[in-house]
Order: structure tokens, then sequence, then C-alpha cells
């Protein structure tokens, strides 16, 4: 039985807030302040020579993490900024026809919309389907979505729904793609680390997700993944040293594109981050990541269950058969910005999203806070 008070400790954020918005940003830990520190003073006395933290060995210990977190190939997996930044190199390096389809989540998190929205000039037309409030009725939505568009070229989905924490059954999706053969992109940033996802079974040509979300990583890196084979379907959008051959290797330049996704590493990156990340990846390793994902669903259902006690009214509170760390709520014939104010008042992070309060605990969480949480609501 794990100690999850040591992962507690290990977050001052506990001291000053009850941080419940894990599934928008995650604060850091004592473990990975203090590695940081170490390789500052490394950087500090040697610079890049530093041997504190070499940069393919940190980059190998990233990519191994990821690629067995998602059962896929580290040659696919390159270490990008964002899932913008991923979403739009996918987008924009995607050929279209005239009345090309992009189908995407009516309400759908900014990032896998405007990439898309952009592509009108070349031909593209965006269109959206429903989420519906069941996995299976977005299934329904999605076949008589295909049945009804005609020529779809491209489904872009979030792995789970931003605002209601659903998942989406991505497997059944991937094989309605294939027999469609559409191209399943997927914005990965809702569901890496909180949900199961095999890139063996399920048939996903491209995605991106962020790096400060369930994976507890570093704001401004995020990740890119690309099939194999799937690389030379995207025209390069930006080119630089990394991005080709024996790159180091300065002159003669080169014409030959590195294989796989890390074409996509095409310049310096942000090293530090990467520190942060091989850190925090390092401790979700060592507890493992389906015991993560356990953590989130226990604390998660705990929480629900809660609130519902308290008579607040709870969106798809285990209806939909598959477990999630997000849950969202509201008062009946009560504003739902009021609460979430004084929530933050009292030191509680959460998120309005479509006029219903979103909260979602992680490790370090604990279940006494879940209890502060209901006074703090029964107070207010």
């Amino acid at each position: 039985m794990l100690d999850w008070k040591k992962y507690y400790d290990a977050y001052p954020v506990n001291s000053e807030l009850i941080w419940l918005n894990n599934c928008g940003t995650t604060p850091v830990n004592l473990w990975t302040q203090q590695r940081l520190q170490e390789y500052w003073q490394g950087y500090g006395q040697k610079g890049v020579f530093t041997e504190v933290a070499t940069f393919p060995g940190v980059r190998k210990r990233i990519i191994d993490s990821l690629s067995s977190l998602l059962h896929c190939k580290a040659s696919e997996l390159a270490l990008i900024h964002n899932t913008s930044e991923g979403l739009s190199l996918v987008a924009s390096g995607l050929s279209y026809e005239q009345g090309d389809t992009v189908l995407i989540l009516e309400n759908e998190y900014p990032s896998n919309v405007y990439p898309w929205k952009y592509q009108k000039h070349r031909g593209a037309r965006l269109e959206f389907v429903s989420p519906g409030e069941h996995p299976d009725e977005f299934v329904g939505n999605l076949k008589q979505k295909i049945a009804e568009s005609g020529r779809i070229k491209v489904l872009s989905l979030s792995a789970v729904h931003w605002c209601s924490g659903m998942p989406f059954p991505l497997e059944k999706i991937s094989n309605i793609c294939q027999e469609q053969q559409i191209k399943l992109v997927i914005d990965g940033a809702q569901g890496v680390g909180h949900i199961h996802m095999d890139l063996q079974k399920i048939r996903i040509d491209y995605m991106a997700f962020s790096a400060w979300k369930w994976l507890l990583g570093p704001l401004g890196l995020g990740v890119l993944y690309i099939r194999e084979g799937q690389e030379d379907e995207l025209a390069p959008v930006i080119i630089g040293q990394n991005s080709v051959q024996d790159g180091e290797v300065y002159l003669p330049y080169k014409e030959e594109l590195r294989p796989g996704a890390t074409r996509y590493e095409y310049s310096t990156p942000n090293f530090a981050d990467w520190v942060y990340f091989e850190s925090v990846l390092s401790m979700l390793d060592e507890i493992g990541h389906q015991v993560v994902q356990n953590r989130i669903y226990e604390l998660n259902d705990y929480l629900s269950d809660s609130l519902s006690a308290l008579g607040m009214q709870v969106f798809a509170h285990k209806a939909w058969g598959v477990p999630t760390g997000i849950t969202t709520f509201n008062k009946p014939d009560t504003d739902s910005k009021v609460i979430t104010d004084a929530l933050k008042r009292n030191g509680v992070i959460c998120a309005l999203r479509l006029g219903k309060i979103r909260l979602a605990p992680h490790i370090y969480n604990s279940k006494e806070q879940m209890d502060k949480v209901c006074e703090i609501l029964q107070d207010i």
C-alpha cells in the first residue's frame, strides 16, 4: 500500500491551496525543485558541458517513459512546446482538396479548432459533431455525421472532453475511421496520463499533448506523436538544423529529413523544461502509471459522491461506465460563477466550464482536502 501522504507532503502548494484544477495546470514538487537546483548549479559551473543532466540522456529517459506509457515506438515521439503547436504542424502539413471536411467537436477546446479553421483557404472545410451526454451517444452522432457529410478527411478529437471529463471510446472511433479511411488526430492533453491509451491497439495517426496536466510536467513543453509511416503524409511546416539527417554536421547542407517524428525537434529546446519533465516522469514511473490513474479515479469518485450527498447536481457521475478524474457539478438554482468565485476566495483552485464547476484531483491531493471543499460549499 502506497503512502500517499509522502506525495501530499512533497507538494508545497498543499500548505497554501487546495489545487483541484489538475486538468488545467499543475504545480511543482520538492524533488523536482531540488533536481532543477542541481541542474542550474551544474550549468553555472560548466554550461552545456555539465554532467548533471546531459541532452541525450534526459531526452532518452523522457521518450522511453512516454513510449512505455503509450505503447508506441520511441521514433514516433517528438518533444515540442504545446498542443497547439503539434496540432498546427499536423493541420498545416496535410494536403487538402477543395471540399475536404475536417470534423471536430462542438464547443471543442480552441487548440483543436484554430489550426483546422486556418486551413479553409487551402480547401478544407470545418464541420462539427455533438459530443452527446454519453460515449455511446457520441459514437452514434459520429456515424450519423459521417453518413451525412460525405468526404471527411480528418476527425480531430480530444481524448477526454475538456469540460465534462467524459473519455471518448478511442478504440471504437479508431475502427470507424479506419473503415471510412479518415485520418484520426487526437488532442491528448486531457487524456495522456489520465486514461489508458495503448497505441498498438488504437490506431491514431497523429496526436499532440501538453506536459503540464495529468503528467505533472512544466508549462511550455509538449509532445507530438506521429504513427510510423505517417510522417511522410505531412509537408514540413518548420525546418531547422535538427530536422535533417546528420544535422549536427553543419556543412554541407543536407536534403534528407530525419526519420519519424524527431524531424519536428527542429532546434534548441528549453532544456530546463526537459529536466523538470524527466523528474516528474521518473516519479510517476516509480509509482506505476496504472496505480496513478487508479488513485486519481479513487479521489474523484470520493469527491463526486461527497458532492452528491451535499445535494449538488453532479454530471455523469459513474454513468459512462468508464472512469474519469474530472468532476463537474452545479447547485440547482444557483449561479455557478458565484460558487466558483467563493471556492477560489477560500483557496480552492477550480474552473468554470460551460456553466458548470470543474474539479480534478491528482495523486498529491487527499480525501481530507475533498472533505474541506464540501465544508466550504456548505458554508457558502
